[in-house]
């Protein structure tokens, strides 16, 4: 395909209550049926950003898996969002893929909030995720990934990143900025969800979620601490053009993260 509409819903969490936060995503996704392709929901959307793992994880074949397969079947849409989740004894901060068919595909997290004593909870992630849909091929990334450009590097194998964050209003320069240099570094698509309100550590989130070009231009930008929901369609063809005629990506250092 040469085009997709992408969603964001910039929500608050209620935290630690996954029956709450589910209830209120599937009524907002039924509202989006027959008008998007793929719909992006925040870090942690059934939980809030919570070091509360043991209490807190679910496996793969549990609720939040099983809802998010049965919500995009329902809704004929993609939807992403990371989750709690428990395997082998660890825990991971997964960033699950469903596609609009019940396809699921995953990443855990690579990079753990030290400053929240998230790498003291969780395991670490070690493999990077594309996934294609609908002509498209995305990088799916999740909040604190976005400071570590060569974890995000576009290896000629992604055409946009989609992330998921919790990322505080006090450090929503840099969000802003980080986002905005990966995708003009990487000649990509950037969509980029954020949470708004103040979580159960006392953390207040603006949300900015956006959505930016592969020249860096916004898209489109949510109403910050506001509940929203912005949508853009993004091409293919746009994309190849400006990498045909403006093919930096050809003069990029060759190197890979372990």
């Amino acid at each position: 395909m040469e085009s997709i509409t992408i969603s964001l819903v910039q929500s608050d969490l209620a935290w630690e209550n996954p029956g709450l936060n589910l209830k209120k995503f599937e009524n907002v996704i039924r509202t989006l049926k027959d008008k998007t392709d793929l719909v992006l929901l925040p870090e942690m959307f059934s939980t809030g950003f919570s070091m509360n793992p043991q209490k807190l994880a679910e496996t793969m074949e549990g609720e939040t898996v099983q809802w998010i397969k049965r919500v995009s079947l329902e809704n004929n849409v993609a939807i992403g969002g990371s989750v709690i989740i428990k395997e082998n004894e660890k825990c991971f901060n997964r960033f699950i893929f469903a596609e609009s068919q019940g396809n699921i595909n995953y990443y855990d997290k690579r990079h753990l909030f030290r400053m929240a004593g998230e790498h003291e909870r969780f395991a670490l992630g070690n493999e990077r995720t594309i996934v294609e849909y609908k002509g498209f091929s995305f990088l799916l990334q999740v909040c604190y990934d976005l400071r570590f450009p060569v974890w995000m590097r576009n290896r000629s194998d992604y055409d946009g990143i989609l992330l998921v964050a919790n990322w505080p209003g006090a450090r929503s320069d840099a969000w802003k900025k980080l986002i905005f240099a990966r995708a003009i570094e990487n000649q990509c698509y950037v969509a980029a969800v954020n949470r708004v309100g103040i979580d159960g550590r006392g953390n207040d989130h603006s949300g900015d979620s956006m959505i930016i070009d592969f020249k860096g231009n916004a898209m489109a930008v949510a109403t910050k601490n506001n509940e929203e929901i912005i949508s853009v369609t993004l091409s293919k063809n746009e994309l190849n053009d400006f990498k045909a005629k403006f093919p930096a990506w050809m003069d990029a250092d060759d190197y890979k993260v372990s």
